[in-house]
């Protein structure tokens, strides 16, 4: 017939134990994307930030075509700018119309 295994009993040091623990528990951590690439957090308030329109369009417009619903967050938020820039997408509105 089949041989039966004694059963040993394993002892696990306490420091082990409690390095399992640890590495058991769930870790969530918010990804920032790449540290190289940091932007310059200069503005007055802590929830503002300065940014080079180039760096942001792009991704704007991916996210717009898209169809990202995660834009919609922030459809009240306000935007600083130039007023340069604003003539210019006033303009360009305008003169997109779509001909009747």
């Amino acid at each position: 017939m089949w041989a039966r295994r004694a059963r040993r009993k394993i002892s696990v040091p306490l420091d082990y134990a409690g390095m399992l623990a640890t590495m058991t528990r769930p870790r969530l951590k918010l990804y920032n994307g790449p540290e190289a690439q940091a932007t310059d957090h200069s503005g007055a308030d802590a929830r503002t930030v300065t940014v080079p329109v180039g760096e942001v369009l792009p991704l704007l417009a991916d996210a717009i075509e898209s169809r990202r619903t995660w834009l919609k967050d922030f459809e009240d938020d306000e935007l600083t700018l130039p007023s340069d820039l604003y003539e210019v997408l006033m303009a360009y509105r305008y003169f997109r119309r779509p001909s009747a």
